[in-house]
């Protein structure tokens, strides 16, 4: 008894294995492409794994520049925005595929009878967002279907699915996933053109990056990060209603839409979006990796680290990885 007693006292003696801190910085406001990082938070995985993971708010500095300079271990990133600072030889790897598919799309008014083909749109307003990859991926787009690919920009930003709905603007861009369920949520008539269906290579849209250096120094809590983060899309890639349920409740009313939530979860299941048929959700395919950067290369959209346009296609070998991922 005595020994077992001894036993005890020890055991209550010895420190408690404190849980290792971790940021994510969001690269917008919370919305679904988030889920899985609030799931794993709510169902207690990063804590399992022996983390305290902080979800940073959202701010005007973007979340690639929080991961590249080590503010943030980890961030959610877009696409064109990782290329872009990657290619300038940002610090960050991308560690996981959070949304496997394009989900953008050129979408305009449903009822316009002048507009039919991807060509109709020279000479048009396009309510714009203000970035390079719009004007090459609209010119590219128009020119495809046989058109000049001219066009006017208005840079409106969110604004511009109001200027669309009232006729200010003719056309725009927009997330089927989130803009476009609302639209049908509001009873706004779109049509839209697919950019694969005109020469535009499909691509991983969001991506969960790392501080490259970071990665390196801590191989075993980056794993330990990413497949309880991986955990929590799968979740809600099988489990919709509940996942948009726990987003609602963890983001402290923030969105303060449940009909749009939960639409556009189903249209993330639906769509494939989360996971392809038969892989592990995040899985990162090189081929998508090299068809749109070189996309982006040939639109001489991506700059090497003195800020001059890139002369030769960078090696985007060491840009991702799947090493932290459950396979």
């Amino acid at each position: 008894m005595k020994h077992i007693l001894a036993a005890l006292a020890l055991l209550v003696a010895l420190p408690v294995q404190a849980a290792e801190k971790l940021t994510v910085a969001l690269d917008w406001t919370p919305n679904t492409n988030h889920v899985g990082l609030y799931v794993a938070q709510a169902k207690g995985w990063f804590t399992d794994a022996g983390l305290d993971v902080e979800i940073l708010p959202y701010t005007d500095t973007s979340s690639g520049t929080l991961v590249a300079t080590g503010v943030a271990e980890f961030g959610i990133l877009s696409a064109v925005g990782f290329h872009s600072q990657r290619s300038m030889g940002a610090d960050m790897t991308a560690v996981m595929a959070v949304v496997q598919h394009e989900t953008g799309r050129l979408v305009f008014n449903g009822e316009r009878e002048d507009i039919q083909r991807p060509a109709d749109l020279d000479g048009k307003i396009y309510a714009g967002f203000g970035s390079a990859w719009e004007n090459a991926l609209i010119s590219s787009i128009i020119r495809h279907d046989g058109g000049e690919g001219r066009f006017e920009t208005v840079t409106l930003g969110t604004s511009a699915y109001e200027a669309l709905a009232n006729g200010s603007v003719d056309f725009t861009l927009e997330v089927r996933t989130w803009e476009g369920v609302n639209s049908v949520l509001l009873g706004r008539p779109q049509r839209a053109f697919n950019y694969a269906d005109y020469g535009v290579p499909d691509q991983h849209t969001t991506f969960l990056g790392g501080n490259a250096t970071w990665l390196a120094a801590n191989p075993a809590t980056a794993e330990a990060f990413v497949k309880a983060a991986q955990r929590g899309y799968e979740f809600a890639a099988d489990n919709p209603d509940e996942a948009g349920d726990i987003l609602i409740a963890e983001t402290n009313g923030m969105l303060s839409n449940p009909d749009l939530v939960h639409a556009s979860m189903q249209a993330l299941v639906d769509g494939g979006f989360l996971r392809d048929p038969g892989e592990p959700a995040g899985l990162i395919d090189p081929e998508l990796i090299s068809g749109i950067t070189a996309f982006l290369f040939e639109a001489g959209i991506l700059r090497d680290a003195n800020g001059d346009v890139h002369k030769a296609m960078p090696d985007v070998s060491g840009w991702t990885t799947n090493q932290y991922l459950a396979q």
